[in-house]
């Protein structure tokens, strides 16, 4: 005799089966993929930035509940990521900064993201100055007012001592900072000010028989502090946002050179600075090598992290017979794999079948 419960069990198994197709299709991971933009500087900044080394960068990715995706340099990371969907904390930072220090511009980004199930979430970190910083100039007046005397540069995370003849930048985070005086056993404070992220400011000490004070900062009421005068260098304040200085077309000189992924967006541009990293050569139209030993001296490629294993991702760059081939090939240099290049030439829709640099007139590299 058939059991009537039988059409009621297959039911129940096709719905449980069902559901657990829907539950696995619900759970497919998606792609987190991670890329640099260069954020053109403020056309107003004085300031020339150097170019940093993105590679060197230190990347960490945070998913769902802290859990950890990667924690090492940005250089070292793939170009993308398979994890499951949820939210994500991407940040990246220059250098390690956490009190007063000379000379230690932190550059870095911070996103919070989402990635899709089954889908890609591309995030585009940019290269902005997180830090600020401050430099002090004393005249000879006061120089010779307060011969023995120390400025004080402080903050709520510590403080340096800056001497008369220092010239280097004291970077803080953003924040309060002030300015004392200490001398003959005394402290007075001269200035302070609020300084906000990807500042420099500049100040002039002087002494003269006038009120302290530049009307952002304050000085104690004293008979010392009325003799000093402090001022804004305005020419000296800027805003330093990102590698290039401003007021140069993008592409035209080498502090405002393309990156890979502009470079792409710039196609039929004539005498142009990119810069990336070598990663391989050896190409056809359809292949390429990312491991030495290299056979050909006549190109190479670049590509925006030294770990880049994708032609698609790369630029081909072309070395025409002579001095750039002979001090660019990775046949005769294969120690150059991984060093960052600045080239300077025509950006080409194909070359080797991907888009290219060709024509080169001139070259800058770091190992």
């Amino acid at each position: 005799m058939k059991n009537p419960l039988l059409p009621l069990i297959a039911a129940c198994a096709a719905l449980a089966l069902s559901c657990d197709r829907i539950a696995s299709a619900s759970m497919e991971p998606g792609v987190l993929q991670l890329s640099f933009v260069k954020n053109l500087q403020n056309p107003s900044s004085r300031a020339t930035a150097s170019f940093p080394d993105t590679n060197s960068f230190h990347l960490n990715i945070t998913g769902p509940e802290g859990g950890q995706v990667y924690d090492g340099t940005y250089g070292d990371a793939p170009e993308s990521f398979s994890v499951p969907a949820g939210s994500y904390t991407v940040s990246v930072r220059s250098c390690s900064f956490t009190e007063p220090i000379f000379d230690c511009p932190q550059y870095g980004d911070t996103r919070i993201v989402s990635v899709p199930s089954g889908g890609k979430c591309a995030v585009k970190l940019s290269c902005t100055q997180l830090n600020a910083g401050i430099r002090l100039r004393a005249d000879d007046s006061f120089v010779v007012s307060y011969p023995g005397a120390s400025l004080i540069l402080k903050s709520v995370d510590g403080s340096l001592m800056y001497g008369y003849s220092e010239k280097r930048t004291a970077f803080f985070n953003p924040g309060t900072i002030w300015l004392d005086l200490s001398d003959g056993g005394s402290i007075t404070t001269l200035f302070s000010r609020i300084l906000s992220p990807q500042e420099i400011l500049t100040l002039n000490l002087s002494a003269a028989d006038t009120p302290a004070g530049n009307g952002g900062g304050t000085a104690e009421d004293s008979p010392t502090a009325g003799r000093i005068s402090i001022s804004v260098d305005t020419s000296r304040n800027w805003t330093v946002d990102s590698f290039v200085s401003g007021g140069t077309a993008a592409g035209s000189e080498l502090s405002s050179a393309y990156s890979v992924g502009q470079a792409k967006a710039h196609i039929g541009e004539s005498g142009v600075w990119v810069y990336g990293y070598i990663v391989g050569g050896d190409c056809t139209s359809s292949n390429c090598s990312f491991t030495p030993p290299f056979s050909s001296d006549t190109h190479l490629l670049i590509a925006p992290k030294t770990s880049s294993a994708d032609k698609a991702s790369c630029l081909s760059v072309e070395l025409r017979k002579g001095d750039i081939r002979d001090a660019l090939n990775i046949k005769d240099h294969p120690e150059l794999l991984g060093s960052q290049i600045f080239v300077k030439g025509d950006i080409v829709e194909k070359y080797y079948g991907i888009p290219g640099v060709k024509n080169l007139s001139d070259y800058s590299s770091k190992r």
